[in-house]
């Protein structure tokens, strides 16, 4: 029997490897600005054209390479980042297998314009297919310029996998290009879709590149991590739990490298619980600082799975801090007594991350006297996804404006079921001619009183406004004219694919509410006008409260828009200043003329009558 087995190419083994290691054009973009960085660049330039089948270019200021550097790059596991095993367990850079250039190079025709900053004159390399073409001097900057054409042109089923929608490789290449950015604020990052900007993200901090990077729409919902201990530094934001949304974004890192951990993942979320609708999610970046030997990042080709020495440790940390974080902004309180089976947590020196709580002792408390009333406990009772809280307004060693409360779920949480206001028994009931508004004063901040019918009312104001514009988005929506005010600058809002998709298809209710909006790219939005009633400072938050009502298919168009102007008056509602005693008399007057006076949208009762009994139960 002759002898049948046989030592591959190095070409043909090449070609067989790249799958591993570039599967789109995203891959060669994530690769080479990784690799950008790794050579000291501060400044990188991302072009791709035709989604980065037909070229893709990235141009930094790094370090630059010699002819003998730039011909030894593309062989493979050719690296400059290890020199020994013992090497990879303390790992300061993206790159160390020696695989990237090889394998692009292998399935693409690569031209590298090189020079260091040392020397006069750079040097043009070509690489077609993994075989070496030519190498001549050149004059080009200093730094280094690939151009990667015609991915998978030698590997034609390769080539006919990514033909699939332009579109669909553009959002690859932008994410990967965003792991990249949100990972290194310090360096000035740049992408271009043939010679058009997509991103210009200039060097900035961690929040202000998240910022950047994420749109406007997230900078009123960062809230900072920050937890320091011998297994692992925290820093990073997550998202405000209001902010939660289905496919919220999640970041994580650990020692400035991108990786995915479904366990860590829901480290964060489950500090969540109980505070977001169910299939939402909160957006998060975090960022981990582990010791270099307690992290093992050679896991697989593409680098994103990691494995941790301390995982179960770094998992209760990471949920404290976070926790903690909420904690602060008022959303949880900050001990947890059903926490079991928590791993001992060695604390960094220089301070304790958390304080012990002082134990106080009220000898005289009777909590079935008439007139206590708790301090500093909040009681719910669920109505749905809303929750009515009692209390006064006092929590966590700080003071909560008495308007921001969330009484009966009007702040915060715009997810609620709708009722059928029509069918609704009136919670009051006047005779027409002696319903006139009489005697109205604005009380605390968002109530009011007033004489209606020989009978003392008290009003919710917020909720009567919502009334109001529920039934006007209700008219707009149904054939009647909006009124947009226009925005002297237009508000640029970045969406997922799947949002996107959304304003596309009910773009027609997005224009009958008031709302003029122009696409910029599949991930980019522009909105040029809101409803006249709208508070431009809440642009973002309203539309993504309305893309999360349509993520809920309806199937009849009436209760689609019944749950659109009770979503939209919601918000609206409260965004809304501070009120004033001449609010109090206008929303009245026109809550009182719609004859529509006893509940909102979601059922909330919007004025209850003050009886004398009430008055005698109060004085005694």
């Amino acid at each position: 029997m002759s002898d049948c087995i046989k030592l591959l190419p190095d070409i043909v083994a090449n070609q067989i490897k790249a799958g591993e290691v570039v599967e789109s054009p995203s891959s060669v973009v994530k690769e080479m600005v990784e690799n950008a960085i790794d050579a000291g660049a501060t400044s990188v330039t991302v072009n791709y054209v035709n989604g980065g089948r037909d070229l893709i270019q990235i141009v930094d200021n790094g370090r630059g390479m010699s002819p003998a550097d730039a011909r030894m790059a593309f062989e493979c596991h050719a690296t400059s980042k290890i020199a020994s095993l013992d090497d990879i367990y303390a790992l300061h850079t993206f790159g160390f297998r020696g695989e990237a250039l090889s394998s692009i190079a292998a399935v693409s025709q690569v031209e590298l314009l090189t020079r260091p900053h040392d020397s006069e004159i750079g040097t043009r390399t070509l690489i077609n297919g993994g075989e070496f073409v030519s190498q001549t001097p050149v004059a080009t900057p200093a730094g280094s310029q690939f151009l990667v054409r015609n991915i998978f042109y030698n590997t034609p089923a390769r080539r006919k996998f990514i033909d699939k929608k332009e579109e669909r490789l553009v959002q690859d290449i932008k994410r990967e290009f965003r792991r990249v950015a949100l990972c290194h604020p310090e360096v000035s990052l740049e992408l271009m879709n043939n010679g058009t900007t997509i991103y210009n993200l200039p060097e900035a901090g961690l929040a202000e590149r998240i910022v950047d990077v994420m749109g406007d729409a997230m900078k009123r919902h960062l809230l900072e991590v920050d937890a320091t201990t011998t297994i692992v530094k925290i820093e990073g934001y997550v998202g405000r739990p209001s902010a939660a949304r289905r496919g919220g974004e999640h970041y994580m890192f650990v020692n400035g490298r991108f990786f995915a951990s479904t366990s860590l993942k829901r480290a964060v979320l489950r500090a969540y619980d109980k505070l977001i609708p169910e299939g939402a999610e909160p957006s998060f970046f975090i960022y981990l600082t582990v010791d270099a030997e307690r992290v093992d990042v050679n896991v697989h080709a593409k680098k994103t799975e990691v494995k941790f020495a301390d995982e179960e440790a770094i998992w209760q940390i990471l949920n404290a801090a976070v926790r903690e974080t909420l904690a602060k902004s008022g959303a949880v309180p900050l001990m947890d007594f059903e926490m079991t089976e928590c791993v001992e947590i060695p604390v960094a020196q220089g301070g304790v991350l958390y304080p012990e709580p002082r134990a106080t002792i009220n000898d005289n408390y009777n909590p079935f006297a008439a007139d206590v009333v708790p301090r500093n406990i909040g009681v719910s009772k669920a109505v749905g996804h809303e929750f009515d809280v009692v209390g006064d307004g006092s929590s966590f060693g700080g003071t909560m404006p008495f308007a921001d409360m969330n009484f009966a779920g009007d702040d915060g949480d715009t997810t609620f079921d709708i009722i059928d206001v029509s069918e609704e028994e009136p919670l009051l009931e006047f005779e027409p001619q002696s319903a006139m508004p009489q005697a109205i004063t604005f009380v605390g901040r968002r109530y009011a009183t007033m004489l209606l019918g020989g009978r003392l009312m008290l009003v919710d104001l917020v909720r009567a406004r919502e009334r109001i514009l529920y039934d006007g988005y209700m008219t707009m929506l149904g054939g009647g004219h909006s009124v947009t005010q226009q925005l002297l600058y237009p508000e640029r809002l970045t969406v997922t694919a799947e949002e996107y998709d959304l304003m596309e298809e009910y773009a027609v209710d997005f224009a009958a509410l008031g709302f003029d909006i122009s696409p910029v790219d599949s991930c980019t939005v522009e909105v040029y006008g809101v409803p006249a009633d709208a508070t431009s400072e809440r642009i973002d938050t309203v539309i993504y409260s309305l893309l999360q009502t349509l993520r809920t298919p309806q199937s009849v168009v009436e209760a689609r828009r019944e749950s659109l102007a009770a979503t939209l008056a919601h918000s609206e509602s409260l965004g809304r200043e501070r009120l004033t005693q001449q609010d109090a008399e206008q929303i009245i007057t026109q809550l009182v003329a719609s004859g529509k006076l006893s509940y909102t949208p979601a059922g909330k009762q919007i004025m209850a009558e003050i009886t004398p009994e009430d008055m005698q139960s109060k004085l005694g």
